[in-house]
């Protein structure tokens, strides 16, 4: 069963963070471009976040590893997952996949967002792009 949260206004969950030793800074030029966004960061992970039309907290990218001063996407190519970004892939190891699962965590927890089971289990990925089903339509 889905675990849920008070609901938070935007300006709550910035101070929140910010008081959870959260970096909150606004977001850069590519956050979708929406105004008033802010990047979240901790522990090497980071998330853009704004707030949304009824004052509460809306997320603009899913949590992941900062490479190059980008947020990565999480692959999962069946055998092996990796971070991507624009530029580069890279293989996830355990301990970057850890710190976006326990980011991803702390952030839903502030920001009062529904904590699903299998998300609780660990961490899961933005994409999967398996072999056997590459291609197809």
């Amino acid at each position: 069963m889905a675990k849920k949260s008070p609901q938070r206004s935007f300006n709550d969950v910035l101070s929140l963070l910010g008081n959870q030793r959260f970096d909150v800074a606004p977001a850069q030029e590519g956050a979708k471009r929406t105004p008033n966004a802010f990047q979240v960061r901790k522990n090497g992970c980071a998330a853009e976040i704004a707030a949304a039309p009824d004052g509460t907290v809306m997320m603009l990218s899913h949590p992941g590893w900062v490479l190059n001063g980008e947020i990565s996407t999480l692959l999962d190519k069946g055998y092996q997952k990796f971070l991507k970004t624009s530029h580069v892939e890279i293989p996830a190891t355990a301990d970057k996949l850890r710190a976006i699962h326990e980011f991803s965590e702390e952030l839903n927890e502030a920001t009062g967002a529904t904590s699903l089971y299998n998300e609780s289990l660990g961490t899961t990925s933005d994409v999967y792009m398996y072999d056997r089903v590459k291609g197809r339509a």
